[in-house]
């Protein structure tokens, strides 16, 4: 369909992503970058062409019988209002939602808005690669939630007697959102069909098979992939020499060597004698059949490592998956109802005209001639009533021949030219109630179409 001149001139090189009827001739228009809508030419106002810009901060929706309103927060600069037909009021949140996500980034290039859906205080947006959330009076504003189909490992659907749950599982942890069981078919296949056609399979079965294989094969590269540090450092020693020494006396096939003591004395036992014979020995003699013996060490030991664990042998541990329960979004307020009152129409009175009719004379006492019964006679073709007076009758002239009653004067034709003449009247009144009405009906429909 080609738009107006006046609405073409406006979009000048960009390009029109969606167009929806308003009505009439009036529509409305959605670039990248704006929403336009274009008011035809009318009783109540001249063709027209506004525009509103998709940086906005906040979007509200209040609908009433006929009309809703769609308001626009741009922050400090103000709000923006534009009037819809209740009716239209879908068609039209969804191509404005689209270029507002857009513009601020939250879905990408190549993606595209596929569904919106609204119960009460909880708005749905499912796009190709994403679902977003909001909850709250307002349809949109900085405070939603996104979940990428990329990340998601889970999808379910629980039924209920008034709503159903739809329940993501997302980066370990589960989301749960109510919708109600009216809209629960189309929330079900529209985000069931997304997130089947991103991830490149035919049924929810076969993503929930694939997911858990993905999940499966993540935890085993994860394992193979962990740095081995050993079984830990070895605990300090106070005596390196000793620890030394014992490991030489371990070794297989090593000589024992003796040893001096750490001073080059021979220990001696108590007394100055010495540890073989218990004899004193003179400084300087050597004792006939002294043996020498190794003596105590002279160095301290090393106390024993305590045990323990080790706190690099305990890997990280993960996060715990916390189940949010999102509130029921069912309890929405109703929107308040906006009434037009009826368009009274002017009344046009038909002038009526009264058919002339003569007045007869009164019938004399004494003359008449009378019936048989008493009934007067009939004169002409009309029969004189008893107080005087015809039934409306115009008599023939020849009828009042011998009578004592004269014509009133109207002729034939007299009356058929004023016959004629009110009928042309009529007519005329007529034609005139048709216009005013057809112009009633015109102003009725453009008040309804928010003008």
């Amino acid at each position: 369909m080609s738009l107006p001149e006046l609405l073409a001139g406006t979009v000048g090189d960009e390009d029109v992503v969606a167009e929806v009827p308003l009505g009439g001739d009036d529509r409305l228009a959605v670039t990248p970058t704006r929403t336009l809508v274009y008011r035809g030419d009318g009783l109540l106002s001249d063709e027209s062409v506004d525009e509103y810009g998709h940086d906005v901060e906040r979007i509200e929706v209040s609908t009433g019988r006929r009309k809703a309103k769609v308001t626009l927060g741009y922050g400090l600069d103000g709000d923006e209002t534009l009037s819809v037909p209740t009716k239209r009021v879908d068609d039209v949140l969804h191509p404005i939602l689209a270029g507002v996500l857009s513009a601020s980034g939250v879905t990408g290039p190549g993606e595209t808005v596929v569904r919106t859906f609204r119960f009460s205080e909880l708005t749905l947006i499912v796009t190709s690669e994403r679902l977003v959330k909001h909850v709250g009076s307002a349809v949109w504003d900085p405070e939603f939630e996104e979940f990428g189909y990329d990340d998601l490992t889970g999808l379910d659907f629980e039924e209920g007697t008034v709503a159903t749950a739809v329940v993501l599982v997302h980066d370990g942890r589960s989301e749960r959102f109510k919708a109600p069981n009216e809209s629960a078919r189309a929330v079900r296949e529209t985000l069931a069909d997304a997130v089947c056609s991103f991830h490149g399979v035919d049924s929810l079965e076969e993503f929930r098979v694939a997911a858990a294989e993905a999940e499966e094969a993540a935890s085993d590269a994860e394992q193979t992939g962990t740095t081995d540090f050993g079984e830990g450092p070895d605990p300090l020693s106070a005596s390196p020499a000793a620890d030394a020494e014992a490991d030489a006396d371990a070794a297989p096939g090593a000589e024992a060597e003796p040893d001096s003591g750490g001073l080059g004395t021979e220990p001696k036992g108590a007394g100055g004698r010495d540890s073989a014979g218990g004899s004193e020995s003179l400084a300087g003699g050597d004792g006939p059949g002294a043996t020498t013996e190794s003596a105590e060490s002279a160095s301290v030991g090393s106390p024993e490592p305590s045990g323990g664990s080790d706190p690099l042998d305990d890997p990280l541990a993960a996060d715990a998956a916390v189940d949010d329960a999102a509130e029921d979004p069912l309890a929405g307020d109703e929107a308040g109802a906006e009434s037009t009152g009826p368009l009274a129409g002017d009344e046009t009175g038909a002038e009526s005209t009264d058919s002339p009719a003569g007045d007869a004379p009164e019938a004399p006492a004494e003359g008449a001639e009378r019936g048989a019964g008493g009934e007067p006679a009939a004169v002409g073709e009309e029969a004189v009533a008893a107080d005087g007076e015809t039934d409306g009758v115009v008599p023939d002239d020849d009828a009042f021949d011998g009578s004592p009653f004269e014509s009133a004067g109207v002729e034939d034709a007299d009356l058929a030219s004023e016959v004629a003449a009110l009928r042309r009247t009529v007519e005329a009144q007529s034609e005139r109630l048709d216009r005013q009405s057809t112009l009633i009906e015109q102003l009725i429909e453009e008040l309804r179409r928010g003008r």
